[in-house]
């Protein structure tokens, strides 16, 4: 069973920095693609980064160098996975998900990720 529980949102004002961390267990967790989504009101739920079992990162179009994702694999079944925000601005404010899939590569698509924590609120005011 895999568990995924995010960390780290609040409120900060535009231009500030925050790190969102996701705390994943479960048998081998480090061999999962690990992927964070958002969601703001009455929108779809938005691909933000994802990281590779290997460390290759994928980032969604809107991104633009402002955030990056990386993981810590501290055991084979604990992970750790963190997302830094810089640069934020008021269309950053969503709720933030962590992800995770065991099957086939990296993914933009949250259909694609079976694996999912409760979310974390990020406000950024402006």
């Amino acid at each position: 069973q895999v568990q995924l529980v995010e960390s780290g949102g609040g409120l900060v004002q535009a231009g500030g920095s925050l790190r969102l961390s996701c705390a994943a267990s479960g048998r081998s967790i480090g061999t999962y693609v690990m992927g964070w989504f958002r969601q703001a009101p009455g929108q779809e739920r938005e691909f933000v980064a994802a990281i590779s079992r290997s460390g290759g990162t994928y980032y969604g179009d809107f991104v633009k160098g402002r955030f990056t994702i990386s993981r810590d694999n501290a055991q084979s079944t604990q992970s750790t996975v963190f997302l830094q925000m810089s640069s934020l601005n008021s269309d950053d404010t969503a709720v933030y998900y962590c992800a995770a899939r065991l099957r086939g590569s990296h993914s933009y698509d949250s259909a694609n990720y079976p694996y999912w924590g409760q979310g974390t609120q990020v406000t950024v005011s402006s």
